[in-house]
């Protein structure tokens, strides 16, 4: 995950000295073999869906995907990331008994106290998803501040998503990006990771980071053909972004 330095400004400019390139979540892995066809790319987070979606996953299914993780070959090893919508404890435990994830997403509407619980529990990577309504531009950026300030010592990254009414997210639509500068100004100030999902594909990621720089993308529909993660979307999107 990418570490910010502020220049005190508070500002994400020339200044800003980013020390790794943006981090890649790869999110919505199904299949063994799609995995394996990326050992070389270099992906920082491979994601798996337990919330209702197209893309979930049972956590036998997310263990047999960690397997393959386990014998990556590029440098760095992706973290497992999966994804929860209002989960119970419960329902948390009987997946990290067998999955063993790396990072736990939170999507749905769980208060920070609840993900002081998770992280304290599992002691995993904690992301809380935020979702917009895709045609809903940003009006105070006072909100971003009144809405992330409880989290700022339960998270380990702030995920910004466009709104599904099915599923909350994974929506494969954009949400207006000029509501991200409020809630990057205070990742920084707080020393979170900002990540950006919703609609990304390898044709707007770099207009995204060029404009908006944020720690790490979360894509997944943008990789796809036909419902399907496509090997060479997954590639131009990696190769993008790394580049960007």
């Amino acid at each position: 995950m990418n570490k910010l330095m502020n220049d005190g400004t508070g500002g994400r400019d020339n200044k800003l000295l980013r020390e790794s390139a943006v981090a890649v979540k790869i999110c919505g892995l199904q299949d063994v073999e799609v995995l394996k066809s990326m050992i070389n790319l270099p992906i920082d987070y491979i994601g798996v869906v337990f919330a209702d979606s197209r893309r979930q996953i049972e956590a036998d299914k997310a263990a047999e995907l960690r397997a393959v993780l386990m014998d990556w070959t590029a440098p760095n090893r992706p973290k497992l990331a999966g994804v929860f919508v209002n989960p119970s404890m419960t329902e948390l435990e009987s997946v990290m008994e067998v999955a063993h994830l790396d990072v736990i997403q939170l999507h749905g509407q769980e208060s920070p106290e609840f993900c002081g619980l998770v992280k304290q529990r599992f002691g995993t990577e904690v992301f809380k998803a935020l979702s917009f309504p895709k045609d809903e531009t940003a009006t105070e950026v006072n909100d971003a501040a009144k809405i992330l300030d409880p989290y700022q010592n339960v998270v380990d990254a702030i995920l910004l998503d466009t709104y599904d009414p099915l599923y909350g997210g994974g929506s494969g639509k954009t949400f207006a990006w000029d509501r991200i500068p409020a809630y990057a100004e205070w990742a920084i100030q707080h020393g979170i990771a900002l990540f950006v999902a919703g609609g990304l594909q390898p044709d707007n990621v770099e207009q995204l980071i060029q404009n908006y720089a944020p720690d790490g993308v979360d894509v997944s529909s943008g990789v796809e053909s036909d419902g399907v993660k496509d090997i060479a979307k997954i590639t131009a999107f990696v190769e993008r972004v790394k580049q960007a």
